[in-house]
Parts: structure tokens; sequence; C-alpha cells
């Protein structure tokens, strides 16, 4: 049997966590981790893909082709590492190859709440050089990172002089460089959700930006009607035209994508006869296998002169309700009198589609995976924030040993957590779990964390197993109490947490016993869906350990 998680007193034990251990550590060994989707979903018939492509939480799609390569960034906000690089050659099947931001000097995301940070990634290819423009909120605005390497590693970031979000890099075929971004209309707002969308160049070599910027479009594709949060722009040139690919409506139910067209790259834009060319904001609540919130896209042409595009949407399971939040989806893109569109009106998003004709690329195991912790943790594995000075977790051993942590759940510190994504409306993580608490308070366990005041937390304390919610900021930092059972001895156990839509089930057993044990009945988790808590995240699952101190 592996070696049970103790108290260590002294800092040289702690191996590999730094010298200014605390004398009072709490360890919680956790020997494997497992996921397993049980939705059941058949593979679609040969030349059909599934949608999401990307499943979980991967909102604000980039992509860029590179030869018969194709990489895409998403969103992280204040998870680390950030900025997922996933890799494919046939559109449908992508795996993540790195993230652009992986050391913890590039950016610090400490303090901040977890729908703050790194918004709207946008990638492209440019001489042999890859290009991500972002921008961090609350953490020092607009910047521009490259690579050799897709993978990595990306280089520090350059911060750029110009306001406002989602930027994103054009390169002309002379090799100038512009950004194009949603800021601030000209004058005052006149509503909220007004804004405007604006180019400036962009010094590629001197990595600065030049004064001069360019009114692209004010509120949106028919201002009579006030459309609301202009975002998301990418320019393309595409024979004698510019096109500019929008996002309109905010990221929930009355999202969408809408396009406009120049002969030159600094306007005027006008928009196209057929607007928006994706939305389901439109369709009925009680349709099948429903879709919201589509938008926020970035589309490539393949060798076949065919177009296709990235975008997001959710999933839910009731109303606008998903905890997977805002994930990656694909489609064709069909051109009709020089003008691009995803869905004619009232069309919904499918999901099986006839796939692109392209080389095929391994399939990544989202729907059941089980990680032994016997190297380095992939780069599926996101923690909250940056990572301070002595690490909260190392891999050792063939297990995941946790030192807890004072920072709780519902805190805006360092909790002592990492997790993977949940993808799937119907799944379970289970893990074993080594943990012998010392005093009231030591905790260890599982916890599905949406945001701060938004997450389940199942573990052992001392003489028990527990479970926690959190729904609201009005309750403590650790959350409710909801449910316990009571455990005979400090033997390894291990424990299950089961999703089905809204509904959440804890299981516990002693380890090696065949019978699961629930820890009360089932849980309404609906509260934790993203649309109530700031729509931008999706559920991350894992090991978490934390101790009052």
């Amino acid at each position: 049997m592996k070696r049970k998680a103790v108290m260590l007193a002294a800092a040289a034990v702690l191996a590999g966590y730094g010298t200014a251990a605390a004398a009072r550590d709490v360890v919680a060994q956790f020997d494997w981790l497992a996921y397993e989707s049980a939705e059941g979903e058949p593979s679609p018939p040969a030349g059909q893909y599934r949608n999401p492509v990307i499943p979980g939480f991967h909102p604000d799609p980039s992509i860029v082709r590179v030869g018969r390569d194709f990489y895409a960034v998403t969103s992280t906000f204040s998870w680390y590492p950030g900025l997922p690089i996933l890799h494919s050659t046939d559109l449908v099947n992508w795996r993540i190859i790195g993230n652009a931001i992986d050391r913890t000097d590039m950016l610090d995301f400490s303090g901040l709440g977890t729908n703050r940070g790194l918004f709207a990634p946008a990638i492209t290819h440019h001489d042999g050089r890859f290009w991500i423009v972002n921008t961090c909120i609350e953490c020092g605005g607009n910047f521009v990172i490259t690579a050799e390497n897709p993978a990595g590693p990306w280089s520090d970031p350059v911060w750029l002089e110009f306001g406002g979000i989602d930027p994103s890099l054009h390169f002309e075929e002379d090799g100038t460089a512009w950004i194009v971004y949603n800021d601030a209309p000209p004058g005052p707002p006149e509503y909220e959700g007004h804004r405007a969308l604006w180019l400036q160049q962009f010094d590629p070599v001197a990595m600065k930006m030049l004064p001069k910027r360019t009114l692209l479009r004010d509120k949106g594709v028919d201002p009579a009607k006030k459309p609301i949060w202009a975002e998301g722009p990418h320019i393309y040139k595409v024979g004698e035209w510019y096109y500019l690919l929008t996002a309109e409506g905010g990221t929930a139910d009355q999202h969408s994508q809408t396009i406009y067209r120049s002969r030159a790259l600094q306007g005027p834009y006008a928009p196209g006869p057929f607007n928006p060319i994706l939305t389901q904001r439109d369709l009925p609540a009680d349709r099948p296998d429903r879709v919201e919130a589509t938008g926020h896209a970035d589309i490539v042409q393949l060798d076949d002169g065919s177009w296709w595009g990235v975008f997001l949407a959710t999933r839910p399971f009731a109303g606008q309700s998903t905890l997977m939040g805002r994930e990656t989806f694909l489609l064709p893109v069909t051109w009709k009198d020089g003008w691009p569109r995803f869905l004619d009106k009232g069309a919904p998003v499918p999901l099986v589609s006839a796939a692109p004709k392209l080389p095929a690329s391994p399939r990544a195991q989202w729907d059941r995976w089980r990680e032994e912790f016997l190297s380095p943790l992939s780069d599926e594995w996101i923690g909250l924030r940056s990572p301070g000075a002595t690490p909260q977790w190392e891999v050792r051993d063939g297990a995941l040993h946790v030192t807890a942590g004072p920072a709780a759940a519902g805190s805006f510190g360092k909790p002592a957590f990492t997790g993977r994504r949940l993808r799937h409306h119907k799944a379970s993580f289970t893990t074993r779990i080594d943990f012998t608490p010392e005093r009231g308070g030591d905790f260890a366990g599982l916890l599905a964390f949406m945001d701060e005041t938004h997450f389940l937390a199942a573990g052992k304390e001392r003489g028990r197993i527990v479970v926690r919610l959190r729904t609201s900021a009005s309750e403590g930092a650790g959350g409710r109490e909801v449910a316990s059972a009571p455990l005979g001895n400090d033997a390894p156990v291990e424990l299950k947490i089961t999703f089905d839509g809204g509904t959440a089930l804890v299981f516990y057993r002693a380890a090696g016993a065949e019978a699961w044990q629930a820890v009360g009945g089932p849980i309404n988790v609906e509260p934790l869906a993203s649309v109530h808590a700031g729509l931008f995240t999706g559920l991350v699952v894992g090991p978490y350990a934390h101790s009052p101190g």
C-alpha cells in the first residue's frame, strides 16, 4: 500500500515544496483520478462528426491554418496555465499541445475573480511566426506574444498602448499589420452595451502601436435597434473585398454573429444583406438537441476552396443552464452573392454533420480517461490563479500530493486545487484519497468549481465524509454543509461525484470495497450553472485540500 499522507513537521521533509514551509503542513495523497461519460452517444457515421468539437469550458475560439495543420486557442480567464493551444488536421478531432501562458512570470492573476483575466485571444500566423493578441482584464491590458512553435515556448507578453478588448491581428500581403478591436464608442455611450469597432496599425518589428486609429463601426449592424456588445472582430481579405466578422448581442441567449465588407481595409464597412449569419435566438425553446448562445466565430479556408468556422455555443440541460459553460463548435460556411453565412434563418445548429474532407487527426479521449499520476500533469490540468512561490501539489511516487492551503475555494486567494474540465452533462469523477485530518477544518477531496460563489466540494474531514455547496456570496467561503456520513477510521477511501444535468450525487467506499455508499441524496447543482456565475467559465473538477491553519 502506498504511504499515507501525514502531517509533516519539518521543512526538510518537504523536498520540492520550498524552504519556507510552514511548521504544520497537511498533505492529501490522491492515487488516481478517473473521468467517465455516462451519455453513451454512438460514434457518428463515417464521413460525419459530432458537435461540439471541443467540449467543455472552451469559449471564444480563434483558429489559424498553417499548411495541413490547424491550431486553435480559447479563453481561460484567471485559470493557470492559460490559453490552451489545440491542434488538429481535420478540424474535428482536437488535442491540447500546450498552453501559451505557462510561466509564472508572464502574467499575474493573483487576487482576480474567476471571470477576470484572459479574455478572447486571437491567433494568427505570418512569415513563419505565430502570434496571439489578447486582453488581460484587471491584470495589464492588451498584449502580444509570439512563438516559432505553437506548442511553445511563447514569448513574454509585450504590452500594447491601446484600450478596449478582443484584439485580432491582421497582416496585409506587404507585411503591414493591423489590430481590430472592440472599445468604447467615439462619444458618450448611449446605452448599456454600446460599443464600437476600431482599427489601428501595429508595428510587428518594434512591437508598438501606431498612434492613429480608425472607427470601423459604431453600435452594430442596425444602430436604430441599439445593438449591444459588438465584439470579437476579425478581418479577412477574400478577393477584392475585406470582410469584418463580429459578434453581437452579448454572450448569452441573444448572442449572434454578423458580417460586413469593404473594398478598403480602413472602410467604410457595410453590413451584409443577410444578418445575423449565425444565431439561435429566434428558435423555439422546446426544440430537440438545443444549442444556444452561438457567436464569437473565426473562419478559415481549405485547399478545396471551402470555408469552415469555429464558434462558441452552449448546450443547456434546462433553460439557459449548463455546467460546461461555453464550448467550441464547428460548421461549414457557405457563400451566396459574395457574402458568407453559417446557417439560414431559423436553422438549428446540427449536432451531427458531414465532416470536412481532410486527413484524419487522432481523437482525444475526452469521454473516458484515468490519470495515474505517474508523470507530470498534462496540459489538460488547470488551477486557479497564478502559482505562488511554494508549490501546492507534486506528482510523486505514483500519486498527486496536495498540500492543504489556507485559501478556501470561495476566497480570492490560491486554493490548493487543480482539475480538469467537465465535458458531458452525464459524467462522473472518481478518486482514491489517503488523508489524515489532524483537526477541525482540515479537508481534502474533490472540488467541482464554477467560480468563487458557485461550487460543490465533497471530501474527508476528521471522522466523516462531508459535502458542501456554495451558491451565494452570503455563504461562507467553504460553502454550506448539505450532507455527511460518518467514517470509522482514517483508512484510504474512494470518492465519486456524478453529474446528470442539474443533479449531482456523492458516493464513497473503503478503498478496495465493491459497494458504493451514498452521502445524502440528490443535490441540486443547477445553481452552479454558468448562467448564474457570470456566463464565462465552465465547471472544473479535481483534487482539493484546505486547512485553515
